[in-house]
């Protein structure tokens, strides 16, 4: 299950139409920081092998085989007036089950894995 709250939806729309772009929003695994994987949004095109959801006119797209792996996945937007790093907010993506190599803790940053802005 993939899941996009109205905030995430509200704050990816307006970049896509900033930058005139018409492409599908792909959320994915990267490897890397001191947590191990986790999970990003990047834009993309929808595969076959996609599970799609589509809300206010933006297309979400995840690999099936991901989404069986993380279990309900989320994605949200969090108004921020500083913490993380971030100015403003940033998007957040938490899955229902660990992400594999996915070690807790992290390296000192106020942080959690799956959440940074």
């Amino acid at each position: 299950m993939l899941e996009v709250t109205d905030s995430a939806v509200k704050n990816v729309k307006e970049y896509l139409s900033q930058h005139s772009i018409e492409s599908a929003v792909r959320v994915s695994m990267i490897s890397g920081g001191c947590s191990g994987p986790s999970l990003s949004l990047s834009i993309d095109e929808a595969k076959d092998s996609d599970l799609t959801v589509e809300k206010d006119g933006v297309s979400f797209v995840m690999d099936k085989g991901l989404s069986a792996t993380c279990g309900a996945v989320k994605v949200d937007f969090i108004e921020s007036s500083g913490g993380c790093g971030c100015s403003g907010g940033g998007f957040t993506i938490t899955c229902e089950n660990p992400l594999p190599g996915a070690r807790s803790g992290g390296c000192g940053g106020s942080c959690s894995s799956g959440s940074c802005c």
